[in-house]
């Protein structure tokens, strides 16, 4: 006997489940956070870097997020334990990419 026909003779002998209900979800799609926009000068030699923090999703997607960032802008940068950061003095052009995207943003 192949395991075909063993599959098919177990199917008549297990029971009739019921279908799984669709649960509602209570958030569509991903929660988007409030972000805070800060323009940083330490540490750098006196150029300025923008950071983007306030994230609460996984560092994946923060990377996603900053690459889309990063190409909107043309500009570089890099994201590191739920920040991004962004050369430059880019806070009101991240501010209006990131709206798009649909985060809350406040910049500080």
């Amino acid at each position: 006997m192949d395991w075909r026909a063993s599959l098919e003779s177990l199917r008549d002998t297990l029971p009739e489940g019921e279908e799984p209900a669709a649960e509602p979800s209570a958030v569509k799609g991903p929660k988007k956070d409030r972000l805070d926009i800060i323009l940083d000068r330490k540490g750098r030699k006196g150029k300025v870097a923008t950071i983007v923090a306030g994230f609460t999703v996984g560092d994946d997607e923060v990377a996603a997020v900053a690459a889309t960032l990063k190409q909107k802008l043309g500009v570089g940068g890099s994201s590191r334990g739920g920040e991004i950061l962004i050369q430059g003095d880019k806070r009101s052009q991240a501010s209006d990419a990131l709206v798009a995207m649909g985060y809350k943003v406040r910049i500080i």
